[in-house]
């Protein structure tokens, strides 16, 4: 057909991006009324696009719950110009990218990335989504069964649970109350029961509401914005434009559900306070930012902060506050609490300290110098914003376009800049006892509850609560010191970046002493005024029994929980830190704006030298870790499985119900007595990167061995040279498919998991690309079989594996419509069937395949923090290779297919005679007579217990050979 006249429409305006972004944007109309908005990078290696419907789960037609999800499952089907099924996913997969959707109340994203020499197709495929998709009676009814097995997997999650509860507590004609998910009663079983054919519903929604003229496209290409605009004036200009009017979904869903306080049983142990008012949504103020003023304030953790307050009294493990689950139309202002079980105790006395709180905020007055203060973090945070990758940009931008001006496509509501009380005073004025929801979660209501939620079975009861009510938990409320924040130290003034004289591009070793190595890297590509600085304490007392290991584990959580207060501003500033628990010890991470980093570092150093336990806050957090061990059980199958492997294969590892144990007994003596004990011998692998100079970094490493390893009585001394033990790795025995069976934790769970790992070798360059290559072929043949075809769940993927630097690969399958020796024998079959399509691969298929994971490996880094992983694991793991992805690249151009053959054939092809197998199947309750029969695989063997099944297998050398056996 020839184009013509057909041209788009340029819209020449002025969109706002930060002062670093290099990229080139343009936003055009094409004829169908189509609004795109095109962005050139030349130097990226990802392309990706974005397409935002203006369509969602509000609109689902009566009885048929779930439809605009459905749909959003069934386009990935396949279309009538590519109608072979699965092809567009398999060919964004096989060219280096990945694919997703998802569905919102109001509008519903498509978006993938891929290689950027493979854009073009790529882009025409996805492009079909819109004009003419295919969707076949077979796919139809197989899918409905994916949606189904996805909300299985939510039924028994808390988030989803509360959400669907406050969801139900509102107006049953607003769609807000509406279940959005779909399950297989309202796509299939009650729709044939009224003689609804779901097909013909799916192709009628498709039709009504699917129009150019309420979908926002964002295209993120290499090329020229002229060449951009070509291709997708070519691809896109053939979607039906119906004129279809933008939904808009009037009214406050929950004006006949207020003053009302909802009791309600969790899964999960615990107690959560959330406190919501309706409000005025927010995004029509966004120059003003009401919300974030309120929630920056509400929500703020330093001193003299409601959650400060609550802290001290040990009421609350965390506090979130601000805007959630808005509209256009209507919108709520949430307070969320974590409660301890003192918490739990005094809930009235909390939500009166809440109340006392807002009621400072209306004396206080809206305060001109907190709204610059945080109207300048806001600036600094978009100007000096790190590079994320291209998919997720263009699903930023597209869910934009929706809800903003052209100019402030790329801002959204990031950078509030008009100072109107009036506005923010409106919003306060809306966080009345009056218009209040109070959703109070805890497994201490079970059994007191008098009304169930239908959609996921949640027990609840509702009892009206009067102004008069709330007044007095006020009045009662514990007289408490609330004041407002202060001035905020840690905003960053030099914005300088350093001038690094040598230029290196891999982490190089620049200080090495008996108690610490240290690794540097400059920046050399971002030019960012942002450093990463990792700090690796190795102590060989802190993980060396259950009991050492949860000690040293409350010990991070104590040292995080006492800086929370002064290091909070640092993090509301763009400099973040964590202190964290690992296998051998703990590590501190700080990551942000480089200007007062170092005086964030002094900090947290100071508080670990001189740690003592505080044994109201030792208490605190027990409670706290003993909820999380003992909520272990309610984890995904799936999830359970992942943990019996790495249980199974890494030495030196505890289960969780022995450290559940010992917690028990653990009192804040024993902290006291055993910490000296984990100081006492350290190494510290320390990494330091981006804005800092090498200099800088060798003090501050310098600085940290003064504090702990010299003066008159140190802390610390230097670890011998037989406590440089390091994570060792069980060497599964080949021709052996191992089997490790064990009931859900959860008898409730429905769901079943297996995970099938394949152990293939210890990192070496040539076996790798092998390993990835295989993996890179069979990810999108696997999903295809086993999920879109075979149905067996939701959750289907097939994953490399890498546990310090000892390589595999693996199935994961979750499921409630199979038990996991059957997935186990699905998994066989899926080899099976795919080793012939690996021998029938064409020549240009194969190469495809190589260069594929040439452009995948040859991608850059798109910002500081994900470059600092990345060499991180290799300083972590020991196998130093930093420039392993020249090495692997050279050795993917050399590798031919019978040597791809012969390496499947060898390792991971079903029944190999050299392939070491690990089979974990976790069953639920209704696949349990499944567990007794006979598979007859005579070269199974069953593990009964993971102990004894470590002790009897040899296990692999480390890389790690200690401080003086670095291999460059």
């Amino acid at each position: 057909m020839a184009v013509g006249k057909e041209t788009a429409e340029e819209v020449v305006v002025q969109i706002i991006k930060p002062r670093n972004d290099t990229r080139n944007y343009k936003r055009i109309v094409l004829p169908n009324s189509l609004q795109v908005l095109l962005i050139s990078d030349p130097d990226t290696d990802k392309c990706a696009a974005s397409m935002n419907v203006g369509v969602g789960s509000f609109s689902d037609p009566e009885g048929l719950e779930g439809l605009a999800h459905f749909l959003e499952h069934m386009l990935f089907y396949a279309s009538e110009k590519y109608p072979l099924e699965d092809s567009y996913s398999t060919y964004i997969s096989e060219h280096g990218g990945r694919t997703n959707a998802y569905t919102s109340p109001e509008h519903t994203n498509y978006y993938f990335d891929v290689n950027a020499d493979c854009f073009e197709e790529a882009l025409d495929r996805f492009a079909q989504f819109f004009i003419k998709p295919l969707m076949s009676s077979d796919a139809t009814t197989r899918e409905i069964k994916a949606v189904d097995s996805e909300n299985q997997k939510n039924l028994l999650s808390d988030a989803w649970r509360i959400n669907q509860l406050q969801k139900h507590l509102s107006a049953e004609d607003h769609p807000y109350h509406k279940f959005s998910t779909g399950n297989w009663d309202t796509l299939e079983v009650k729709p044939k029961a009224r003689g609804v054919d779901t097909r013909d519903e799916l192709l009628k929604f498709y039709r009504e509401n699917y129009s150019a003229n309420i979908m926002n496209l964002v295209v993120y290409g290499k090329e020229s914005l002229d060449k951009i605009e070509s291709s997708v004036l070519s691809k896109f200009q053939e979607i039906r434009n119906i004129n279809r009017k933008q939904l808009s979904f009037p009214g406050q869903p929950c004006s006949d559900h207020l003053q009302v306080t909802v009791k309600t049983v969790p899964i999960k142990r615990g107690h959560k306070l959330r406190v919501t008012w309706p409000v005025t949504p927010g995004i029509h103020h966004y120059m003003e930012g009401p919300s974030r003023y309120l929630g920056h304030l509400i929500g703020h953790e330093g001193e003299g902060s409601l959650f400060y307050i609550l802290k001290k009294l040990g009421w609350a493990n965390s506090l979130s506050a601000g805007e959630s689950d808005w509209t256009l139309d209507f919108s709520f202002f949430k307070v969320v609490i974590d409660l301890t079980d003192a918490g739990h105790e005094n809930v009235e006395h909390i939500i009166g300290l809440l109340f006392r709180y807002i009621s400072l905020l209306q004396q206080s007055g809206v305060c001109k110098w907190i709204f610059e203060e945080l109207s300048a973090i806001c600036e600094m945070t978009f100007h000096y914003q790190d590079k994320v990758p291209p998919i997720d940009y263009v699903v930023k931008c597209s869910s934009n376009m929706q809800l903003y001006p052209i100019k402030d496509w790329l801002v959204g509501s990031s950078l509030p800049s008009n100072f109107t009380p009036g506005v923010i005073q409106s919003m306060l004025n809306e966080l009345t006892p009056n218009s209040v929801r109070i959703f109070w979660e805890s497994t201490n209501f079970e059994g007191h509850t008098d009304l169930t939620e239908p959609w996921y079975g949640t027990a609840y009861s509702v009892e009206k609560i009067t102004g008069s009510i709330i007044q007095g938990w006020i009045d009662k409320a514990p007289e408490e010191h609330l004041h407002l924040p202060s001035p905020n130290v840690f905003i960053p003034t030099d914005l300088s970046i350093k001038n690094v004289q040598e230029k290196v591009n891999l982490p190089v070793m620049l200080r090495k002493s008996l108690y610490s190595r240290l690794w540097y890297k400059p920046d050399t590509t971002f030019s960012t005024p942002k450093a990463f600085v990792k700090l690796d304490f190795y102590c060989p007392f802190g993980g060396d029994s259950p009991e050492t290991n949860v000690l040293t584990d409350i010990s991070a959580r104590l040292l995080m929980d006492y800086l929370n207060e002064y290091a909070y501003d640092a993090q509301v500033a763009g400099l973040y830190y964590a202190i964290s628990h690992t296998d051998n010890g703990f590590q501190v991470t700080l990551t942000g704006y480089s200007h007062k980093l170092k005086i964030l570092l002094e900090t947290v150093i100071e508080k670990i030298s001189t740690f003592e336990v505080k044994p109201d806050r030792f208490y605190v957090i027990k409670e706290l870790v003993a909820k999380q061990y003992e909520n272990f059980k309610f984890q995904q199958p799936y999830q359970q499985a992942m943990y019996y492997c790495s249980l199974l294969l890494k030495d030196r590892s505890w289960p969780w119900n022995d450290e559940l144990e010992v917690l028990s007994v653990l009192g804040p003596e024993d902290l006291s007595r055993f910490y000296p004990q984990i100081l006492s011998r350290i190494f510290i692998e320390c990494y330091a990167a981006g804005n800092i100079e090498p200099n800088e970094a060798e003090l501050m490493i310098q600085h940290v061995e003064n504090v702990l390893f010299k003066g008159s009585k140190p802390l610390s001394q230097a670890l011998f040279p037989s406590q440089h033990l390091a994570n060792r790795i069980v060497n599964l025995e080949k021709g052996i498919n191992y089997c490790y069976t064990k009931e859900g934790l959860n008898p409730s769970d429905d769901n079943s998991a297996l995970l099938h790992y394949i152990q293939v070798h210890q990192d070496d360059f040539k076996l790798n690309i092998k390993l990835q290559l295989v993996a890179l072929i069979a990810k999108q043949p696997a999903f295809h079989q086993l999920r879109s075809v075979e149905q067996l769940g939701y959750i289907t993927v097939l994953m490399q594996r890498n546990d310090s630097g000892i390589r595999g690969v693996q199935f994961i399958i979750q499921s409630t419509a199979k038990g996991p020796k059957h997935i186990e024998s699905r998994v066989q079959a899926f080899l099976k069937m795919f080793e012939s399509k690996l021998y029938e691969m064409p020549d240009d298929e194969f190469k495809s395949n190589v260069n594929a994971l040439i452009e995948m490996k040859l991608e850059k880094h798109k910002n500081l923090r994900e470059e600092s992983g990345y060499f991180w694991r290799e300083i972590q793991d020991g196998t130093l290779k930093f420039d392993r992805k020249e090495y692997e690249v050279a050795a993917l151009k050399q590798l031919t297919k019978a040597e791809l053959i012969q390496f499947f054939d060898e390792h991971i092809k079903a029944g190999a005679p050299q392939k070491k197998a690990l089979s974990v199947q976790v069953y639920a309750t209704t696949h349990s007579t499944e567990n007794t029969s006979d598979d007859g695989d005579c070269n199974m063997v069953n593990i009964d217990g993971v102990f004894s099944f470590r002790r009897s297998r040899p296990l692999y050398g480390s890389f790690k050979g200690g401080i003086g056996h670095v291999k460059l």
